[in-house]
């Protein structure tokens, strides 16, 4: 029998755009993120003008706006939602129209690479550090401290990363400094074991059902804790 895992303290599951076989970007996307039972949807963040809208690449016109957006999750329970930025035209209304639905407290931003760190760091809105990781190095205790240096530097509240590159050491360094790790895009249940060893503080998959149903067997009901 496999060695039972535990898992951080306020671990959560994100349901990323277009979860559950969902269109990419829509309101139904976010409901199903909700209904799955996951704790947070994934949406992108582009600008049509300088109106927030949701889309991966340049929008062409008719995409869900982030206003419409934000009016869901607000009846969403306590669900929360990722905002992965793609670009930082009109960072100020995205700011405005969490505080118009009242969820500025439910978002939080990825996608923020070292050029996007200027337009959000002052918005008063958590955001994770995008960042490329060498795997290799992973196992160096030099290596993880210059990622922590530059994750804290950045104002990030941690770190975002493909699942691949992650391990048990870079987490335990990343929460001693009382950091967060989130990784992307965990879809398949093997790879969802392996992410769960290494205590992430979230994983984002576009199959939450199933990472909820490998939590619960790994884990088998235990407590999350630290």
């Amino acid at each position: 029998m496999s060695e039972m895992i535990t898992l951080p303290e306020g671990f959560t599951v994100t349901g990323h755009s277009g979860c559950e076989n969902t269109q990419e970007n829509s309101l139904e996307c976010i409901e199903k993120a909700y209904e799955s039972g996951a704790d947070i949807a994934e949406i992108d963040l582009n600008f049509d003008g300088d109106i927030p809208v949701l889309s991966h690449n340049t929008p062409h016109g008719g995409e869900v706006t982030l206003d419409e957006a934000f009016a869901l999750l607000a009846k969403c329970g306590n669900m929360k939602i990722n905002v992965d930025v793609k670009s930082t035209a009109n960072m100020g209304e995205v700011a405005n129209l969490a505080e118009k639905h009242g969820v500025t407290e439910r978002i939080f931003f990825t996608g923020v690479t070292d050029g996007f760190v200027p337009a959000v760091r002052d918005l008063g809105i958590p955001y994770y550090l995008n960042t490329d990781v060498f795997a290799p190095r992973t196992h160096c205790k030099k290596y993880i401290n210059s990622l922590i240096e530059k994750v804290r530097k950045s104002g990030a509240v941690g770190i975002n990363m493909h699942h691949s590159k992650l391990g048990k050491r870079l987490s335990q360094a990343f929460h001693a400094e009382g950091l967060l790790v989130s990784v992307w895009t965990v879809n398949k249940e093997k790879a969802m074991k392996k992410a769960l060893a290494a205590r992430p503080d979230n994983i984002t998959t576009r199959k939450p059902l199933l990472l909820l149903e490998v939590i619960k067997d790994e884990t088998q009901g235990r407590n999350l804790t630290k």
